[in-house]
C-alpha cells in the first residue's frame, strides 16, 4: 500500500461549465481514514469518481506512491486500481446469496476452488455473517446488507477503500452499530479508507482526518479535533460546529 495523492485536481462537465471540482490536492496518508464532508453538490462525490476511476480528470492528477492513476490525457480503468467500493445502494445481485454476493470479485479474477471458500469465510467473519452465507440479500436487514457490501470489499485485500455516503439509507440506530463495523473494518483490513458524507456526526466520529468541501474547492483539511477547534473560515467553521457562531470585535 501506498498514500494516495490528488495534485491540483479538477473536473468539468462540458466546455464552458463551472468546474464541479475545482484545483483540489491533497494526501491521504497509507492506512488513513479520511472524510470528504460537504453539502450536497459541492463535488465530494465526484472526487471519488474520479479516484475509483468512474471519471477522468479534466485536469491535475491522481497517484498511488509513484504509479499515475489518471491525468488528462489517461486512466487506468477501475478493474486495474486494486480499489472496492461500497455504494448507498448496497449494490448487491438480488439473485445471489450472500456468500456468492460476497465472493463475486474473486471470480471475476479467476479465483475458486478451497482458496476462493476460505477467502470468502473469513470476509464474513470479519462482518459477522458467517451464518447468514446462504441467505438472499431480501431476506437481510439494511445493516446487514451494508455488511455485505464491505465482506465484498475486504475479500479482494484492496489497498483503497471508497463509500459513497454508504450508511445513507439506514435507520440512526442502524447507523451508530455500522460505524463500528466501519471502525472495526479499518483497523482489521489496514486499507486506506476515503469516506464520503454530509453527516458531519459521521465524519468527526469515523475519519482520522476530514477533508471541507464546498462549491467544488477544498476549504481545509485536518483531524476531526483539529477541525472543530480550529476551524478556517466562517464555512467551515458552520459545517463542522454544532452552536451558533458569535461574531467579536477584538481590541
Amino acid at each position: 500500500m501506498a498514500k494516495l495523492i490528488l495534485n491540483r485536481l479538477s473536473k468539468s462537465f462540458g466546455a464552458g461549465a463551472k468546474p464541479a471540482v475545482d484545483d483540489v490536492s491533497l494526501t491521504v496518508r497509507e492506512g488513513g481514514f479520511l472524510a470528504l464532508l460537504g453539502p450536497s453538490g459541492c463535488g465530494k462525490t465526484t472526487v471519488l469518481r474520479m479516484i475509483a476511476g468512474f471519471e477522468q480528470p479534466t485536469d491535475g492528477s491522481i497517484l498511488l506512491g509513484e504509479r499515475v492513476l489518471a491525468d488528462a490525457g489517461s486512466m487506468v480503468p477501475p478493474e486495474r486500481r486494486n480499489m472496492a467500493m461500497v455504494f448507498q445502494s448496497y449494490a448487491l445481485w438480488p439473485h445471489m446469496s450472500v456468500a456468492d454476493n460476497a465472493g463475486y470479485p474473486l471470480k471475476v479474477r479467476g479465483i475458486s476452488g478451497e482458496k476462493y471458500r476460505e477467502k470468502v469465510r473469513q470476509a464474513l467473519a470479519a462482518v459477522r455473517l458467517e451464518s447468514f452465507a446462504d441467505r438472499r440479500p431480501a431476506e437481510l436487514s439494511g445493516g446487514q446488507r451494508q455488511r455485505v457490501a464491505l465482506a465484498r470489499c475486504l475479500v479482494t485485500e484492496p489497498d483503497v477503500v471508497l463509500l459513497d455516503e454508504p450508511l445513507a439509507n439506514l435507520d440512526r440506530h442502524l447507523r451508530q452499530e455500522m460505524e463500528e463495523t466501519f471502525r472495526e473494518f479499518h483497523v482489521r483490513s489496514g486499507a486506506t479508507m476515503i469516506y464520503v458524507t454530509h453527516d458531519q456526526a459521521e465524519a468527526m466520529a469515523l475519519a482520522t482526518d476530514v477533508a471541507v468541501m464546498s462549491q467544488g474547492r477544498l476549504l481545509q483539511v485536518a483531524a476531526p479535533a483539529a477541525l472543530y477547534v480550529r476551524p478556517e473560515g466562517r464555512l467551515v467553521g458552520s459545517l463542522v460546529g454544532q452552536g451558533a457562531i458569535l461574531n467579536l470585535s477584538l481590541p
